[in-house]
């Protein structure tokens, strides 16, 4: 046998075992869907083409919470997709005993993946006598066995640090912005509707190359109502995206609108990664001056589905290739760079 015949075998054993090592791999990845997030984690496995890890949820008459993992999960790698959104409380929960099951059965690592994470908001001791609810909640989460969280626009980032383990926050605003790129809007302006949350509006502004507006806002309670005063930024007011992480109520949407609406704006736009309107709130929505509001899918709210002023993005896929990433070895910093086409079709 010459030389080239032995280095071809060689060769094909070689491919053979990646291609063995790489499915046993994936077969080792499993990502369970919580109550909350079921459509997600369909859209999260189509995208990764596996099928979704088999589990249970029962809620009894009284409230109570029954979770069960119908499938072997001894040494493998579990992804738990749990949105902590419209229910907050029970959704809370619900959480805690999926970690606690999964590392009762032997699973080798348990990553939480919330899309939303609704007690971000409670970051800090901002009046006598009050929790810090966001503390917590990680002390929570650390207690029943996670080894990693992973998450998309904390309201607050600085909450990464009430974790003892790894917390990714990724970013929403390159999925945004490469869709209000194909609507082909010219004379727009980024408007932030307060300081708060300038900083993030200029990562909006820099990816589409506009200038950016900063509102005023004042809120006095904790009512979800705020006031939006003023607006300052460097040119005429033609056509205007307003961003923000979330929204309920709609109010600070609607009140920055309507002061952008008189400084001459035209048309307004409104880009918000978590949303969790009510009925009420749709119906100011469709009453506003907003022309159009692009949201994503981090909450599973039915509400927003019949709204023909509300677009919907999916970001399932943005934490499917966040896994494949993760699994691979790799840098999450590069779905911040440059996003695959595969990805931007799969989200739009």
């Amino acid at each position: 046998m010459c030389v080239k015949q032995i280095v071809g075998k060689w060769i094909i054993y070689f491919l053979n075992n990646l291609k063995i090592n790489m499915e046993n791999k994936r077969n080792q990845i499993r990502i369970f869907a919580g109550s909350s997030s079921l459509e997600f984690v369909d859209k999260m496995c189509e995208y990764l083409n596996i099928e979704p890890g088999k589990s249970k949820t029962s809620h009894f008459r009284e409230g109570n919470t029954y979770v069960k993992i119908e499938e072997n999960v001894r040494n493998k790698d579990i992804y738990l997709v749990q949105t902590i959104g419209l229910n907050a409380n029970d959704s809370f929960v619900e959480l805690l005993f999926w970690i606690d099951s999964f590392k009762r059965s032997s699973a080798n690592s348990v990553t939480v993946i919330m899309p939303y994470f609704s007690y971000a908001k409670a970051d800090k001791k901002d009046e006598p006598r009050v929790s810090i609810r966001a503390r917590v909640c990680a002390d929570c989460i650390e207690t029943a066995g996670a080894d990693r969280v992973i998450t998309i626009d904390l309201h607050s980032p600085q909450i990464q640090g009430f974790f003892k383990k790894p917390v990714d926050n990724l970013y929403a605003h390159p999925l945004l912005c490469e869709f209000i790129k194909t609507r082909n809007i010219r004379d727009l302006v980024v408007v932030s509707p307060d300081a708060g949350f300038a900083r993030n509006a200029r990562r909006y502004a820099s990816y589409l190359n506009l200038p950016v507006f900063i509102c005023e806002k004042t809120r006095k309670d904790h009512s979800e109502q705020a006031e939006v005063r003023d607006l300052f930024g460097p040119v005429k007011i033609k056509n205007a995206l307003i961003v923000d992480d979330f929204t309920i109520t709609c109010g600070t949407l609607i009140e920055t609108a309507n002061v952008v609406k008189k400084k001459g704006a035209e048309k307004i736009y409104a880009m918000v990664t978590h949303a969790l309107l009510d009925a009420k709130a749709i119906d100011a929505l469709n009453k506003s001056d907003i022309t159009e509001l692009i949201v994503t899918d981090t909450v599973a709210n039915p509400r927003v589905l019949n709204c023909k002023k509300i677009t919907i993005i999916s970001v399932a896929p943005f934490f499917a290739e966040a896994v494949k990433i993760i699994e691979n070895k790799g840098s999450l910093s590069k779905l911040f760079d440059s996003l695959p086409k595969k990805l931007l079709k799969s989200c739009y």
